[in-house]
């Protein structure tokens, strides 16, 4: 069984922004089914970290084609 490498920096990030990015979404929903305009702030924070969870996941992906 090969030794189990340590999780890339990259990748958790692009996880933990990934997980923010449906909360976000789930709170949006929430705001704007009670009538509330704070929902406009999660629909732009979801898609921060959505962009957030793409740049981190090429960034993973191009760290581990260079370390092969």
């Amino acid at each position: 069984m090969p030794p189990l490498l340590p999780p890339d920096p990259a990748r958790r990030l692009a996880l933990y922004a990934s997980i923010f990015c449906v909360l976000s979404v789930a709170a949006a929903v929430v705001s704007f089914v009670q009538g509330s305009w704070l929902g406009i702030v999660w629909v732009l924070l979801a898609g921060l970290s959505s962009n957030m969870t793409w740049y981190y996941v090429k960034r993973a992906r191009a760290q581990k084609s260079v370390t092969g």
